[in-house]
C-alpha cells in the first residue's frame, strides 16, 4: 500500500512529522531533495511539504493533484501562503496548532479501506432488565457470523461486559487507557490494543474505582469502530452522561430492553424519555411478563423491536463463567439471528 510522502530537509519539521503519524498509525515516505519525490508524488495518498523546499519543489513542475499540504513551524509568515499557491497545496498547516488536523489526515491516508459499520446501542429499562446480557450476546452472535464487531461497555456501574463474557483476565486495554485520548484514533491500532476473543473485540472497565468516560474519549473510540468494524454494539447505562450521548448521536438504532409488568414499563418510560433527545429509533425488546408485548410497545409508543422469553439456565451458564448460551432453540439466539438478518441482509 502506498504511505503518505513528506518532502522536507528541515530535520526539526520532519521529527514532528514522524510523530504526529506515529499517532495516527501511519508510515511514511520521506524524500529530502523535491528531485526524490517524483516516484511518490502521483502514487502517495497524501502528500506534506515542508516550507523550507517549497519553492525548490514548485520550480520542478509537479503535476496537480489533490490531498496537498504545506506544513511549517514558522506563523505569520507572509510568504507561507505564497508558497502554498506554488506547490498546488490545499492548506498549510502550523505546526503545532495544526497537529490534530494533521492526525486526521495522516489517518485517513493510512486507511484507505474504511468501512462504515453500523452502531448498536442497548439500554435497559430498569436495572436488571438484561442489558448487558443482550448486548453481549448481540456482538458475540455477529462475530460468529464473521460479522467484524466492537462490544463498547459504556457503563461504568454495569460490573464489566468482560466479566459477563468471561474475559476478565484477558490482556489488552482498559478504559483507562484510553479516557486521556483525543482527536482520530487509528482503527487498526484500537483493534490491536484491546482484548479479541472469537472473532470480538472488546473494550470495558478496570475492575475497581471507576471514572466517567470523557465524551471525547468516546468519540474517537466509536469513530474508530465505524471505520474498521461492521457492527459497533454500545452497552449504555441507564443514567445517561456524556459519553452515552456520544453513543446515542451515532446510533443506527437503540434497543430499550423493557420486562413486561407495569413497573418495569413505567420505568422504561423514564428511560425513554432520556433516549428520545439524542437519538433516532428506539426499539422495544421485551422481556416476557405479565403484559402482552403489544402492550408494552404501545405504551411507550415506539415500534415493538422484537420479544426475549426467559432462557431455563441462562443465569446459572453466566454465574459459572460461560458465554451466554445463543443456539437456535435458546430465546437469545432466536432474537440475535433475527435482528442481524434485518441488519445486514441473509448473509449475516
Amino acid at each position: 500500500m502506498d504511505r503518505p510522502l513528506v518532502i522536507t530537509e528541515d530535520h526539526d519539521l520532519l521529527d514532528d512529522l514522524l510523530r504526529v503519524a506515529a499517532a495516527a498509525g501511519a508510515e511514511l515516505d520521506v524524500a529530502h531533495v523535491p528531485a526524490h519525490a517524483r516516484p511518490y508524488w502521483n502514487r502517495a495518498p497524501l502528500v506534506v511539504v515542508g516550507g523550507d523546499v517549497a519553492d525548490a519543489l514548485a520550480a520542478t513542475g509537479p503535476p496537480p493533484r489533490s490531498r496537498v499540504f504545506l506544513a511549517t513551524h514558522t506563523s505569520e509568515d507572509p510568504d507561507t501562503w505564497r508558497k502554498c499557491v506554488a506547490v498546488g497545496a490545499q492548506g498549510v498547516l502550523e505546526l503545532p496548532a495544526a497537529e490534530r488536523q494533521l492526525v486526521d489526515e495522516f489517518a485517513d491516508a493510512a486507511e484507505p479501506s474504511a468501512r462504515s459499520g453500523s452502531v448498536v446501542c442497548v439500554a435497559g429499562g430498569r436495572g436488571g432488565a438484561g442489558a448487558s446480557v443482550l448486548a453481549g450476546s448481540l456482538a458475540l452472535a455477529a462475530s460468529r457470523q464473521r460479522v467484524r464487531t466492537l462490544l463498547v461497555d459504556a457503563d461504568p456501574l454495569g460490573g464489566g461486559l468482560d466479566l459477563l463474557l468471561g474475559q476478565e483476565e484477558s490482556d489488552g486495554a482498559r478504559w483507562s487507557d484510553l479516557v486521556a485520548r483525543e482527536g482520530r484514533v487509528s482503527h487498526t491500532a484500537l483493534r490491536a490494543a484491546l482484548p479479541t476473543f472469537a472473532g470480538l473485540t472488546l473494550l470495558s472497565f478496570n475492575r475497581g474505582e471507576v471514572d466517567p468516560i470523557p465524551a471525547e474519549a468516546m468519540r474517537s473510540v466509536l469513530e474508530a469502530g465505524r471505520r474498521g468494524f461492521d457492527l459497533v454494539v454500545v452497552d449504555l447505562p441507564r443514567h445517561l452522561d456524556q459519553a452515552a450521548v456520544e453513543a446515542l448521536g451515532r446510533a443506527t438504532t437503540t434497543l430499550l430492553v423493557v420486562t413486561a409488568d407495569v413497573r418495569g414499563v413505567l420505568a422504561a418510560a423514564q428511560v425513554l424519555a432520556g433516549l428520545r433527545g439524542h437519538t433516532g429509533e428506539v426499539r422495544a425488546v421485551v422481556r416476557s411478563g405479565v403484559l402482552n408485548d403489544d402492550v408494552v410497545a404501545t405504551s411507550l409508543g415506539i415500534p415493538h423491536g422484537g420479544s426475549l422469553p426467559d432462557q431455563p439456565r441462562l443465569a446459572a451458564a453466566l454465574d459459572r463463567g460461560d458465554v451466554p448460551p445463543l443456539g437456535r432453540r435458546t430465546s437469545l439466539g432466536r432474537f440475535c439471528a433475527a435482528f442481524l438478518h434485518e441488519l445486514f441482509g441473509p448473509d449475516a
